[in-house]
């Protein structure tokens, strides 16, 4: 049986941003990349912190998992803000994709609160992907669902275009929109101050929604949009 950490190291074992640095590096040999890039070999970590010392930098571990584990000698705060700027770019190019659900005989005001809904998730950078359902009768006219689709396509426009045509399948009709680079966005349905007041509340919001709107993370990196 795996004995679980505790204590401090329980903290440090789940907090996956720990780096170890200087005298808490403990492995006996490490590989070690001068402060200039140059390789200069393995050696016992006591020996690369004391040339560490002598370039008035730290000795830190870039890569625990390699044997033997690899490490540096740069200035930590310096190297630790690279790496969480490196995270914050990485979420914000992170892409999430939210589902709008219609029905084909959508009351006029439930139709426009979904487009502006709509069109300020797009206007945030993120995919779209629309779905309006049949029930029953319903699938008697899928040409007024098919229209109604593509009306949505058309109002959403200034800030998305689809990516393809929208499909039927089965009792849906369904097409993935994406934003179309930022320069080129123009609001209808919204003002930039509903942008930047609302989108902290899309959450909640969309929890009181039911199944109107769903969202979720996709993890890929999102294309440059201009």
């Amino acid at each position: 049986m795996v004995k679980k950490p505790s204590g401090k190291n329980k903290r440090r074992y789940q907090n996956r941003d720990y780096i170890r640095k200087n005298d808490k590096i403990r492995a006996r040999e490490i590989r070690v990349i001068g402060p200039d890039g140059e390789m200069l070999g393995v050696m016992p970590p006591e020996e690369a912190l004391k040339i560490a010392k002598s370039h008035y930098l730290d000795l830190v571990e870039v890569a625990s998992n390699a044997v033997p584990p690899v490490c540096r000698i740069l200035e930590f705060g310096k190297y630790k803000y690279e790496l969480s700027k490196q995270k914050r770019n990485k979420e914000k190019t992170s892409k999430r994709v939210k589902e709008a659900k219609f029905r084909p005989r959508i009351e006029e005001h439930d139709y426009v609160t979904k487009l502006r809904r709509s069109e300020r998730f797009l206007h945030q950078g993120n995919k779209l992907k629309i779905t309006l359902m049949f029930r029953g009768r319903e699938m008697e006219h899928i040409d007024l669902g098919m229209n109604l689709v593509k009306q949505a396509i058309k109002d959403l426009s200034g800030v998305g275009k689809a990516d393809d045509t929208p499909k039927l399948n089965g009792r849906f009709i369904i097409v993935s929109l994406s934003p179309i680079p930022q320069h080129q966005r123009v609001l209808k349905y919204n003002t930039l101050d509903d942008i930047d007041v609302e989108e902290d509340d899309e959450d909640d919001e969309d929890d009181d929604a039911g199944e109107e709107f769903e969202d979720e993370e996709v993890a890929e990196s999102s294309e440059k949009n201009g």
